[in-house]
């Protein structure tokens, strides 16, 4: 068992916080003081925090065809990509108010895929980048029926242009290192995938 750290957030007093920045995104500037590991007090400092919050992930998959269905979309933050800024990715999408990570699983689905899984397993979170960021992703495997899938989808009004590709679980995962998979959530769900592919396959042929 691994152990947990010794320090939680009750180790840390937050002394103010600054908004910097409201608009798509927000960044809020926190005064902070924390415990240090000889037990005393740091002085106070300032941290600037991108504040996204939660999102969830889902790779698609469907082990009776043993196909994989990856989106394709522009990304700006891609812009000096070798390859491009359109990425291959998993769906995904934020969390609003009131809903569950499982409900934005299956909105994201319909929304981005117009798929409606048969079953869903959750995988892991993750911090995406917890130096200076509080976005929490929640990774998901959808199974589904990709015999009639691909196409182009997303909301119109949210300017989202996003193509469904479907490509062979071997080709995908023998290559995952070579650069098309250039994004944390993508990697993590495929990796978990290689791990438990024989599996879901397993099960797709023995339904309980």
């Amino acid at each position: 068992m691994i152990k947990k750290p010794d320090y939680t957030a009750v180790d840390v007093e937050i002394v103010r916080r600054e908004e910097m920045y409201k608009r798509f995104f927000r960044v809020e500037k926190i005064f902070l003081r924390h415990k240090l590991f000889d037990g005393s007090w740091r002085q106070e400092i300032g941290r600037e925090l991108f504040v996204r919050g939660e999102a969830v992930a889902v790779v698609i998959y469907d082990p009776v065809l043993d196909l994989i269905a990856l989106v394709e979309q522009f990304r700006i933050g891609a812009l000096n990509e070798p390859n491009g800024p359109w990425c291959y990715e998993v769906v995904a999408g934020m969390l609003e108010e009131g809903e569950s990570p499982s409900d934005v699983a299956y909105r994201e689905l319909i929304e981005e895929a117009d798929l409606r899984p048969y079953h869903m397993e959750y995988i892991c979170n993750y911090l995406s980048s917890p130096g200076g960021c509080d976005e929490k992703l929640h990774l998901y495997c959808g199974l589904c029926d990709l015999s009639h899938a691909g196409g182009v989808f997303g909301l119109q009004e949210e300017g989202e242009d996003i193509r469904v590709h479907l490509m062979p679980a071997k080709d995908v995962l023998e290559n995952l290192y070579g650069g098309a998979f250039n994004n944390a959530a993508a990697l993590i769900c495929l990796q978990w995938l290689q791990l438990n592919r024989a599996r879901l396959q397993q099960q797709a042929a023995s339904p309980t």
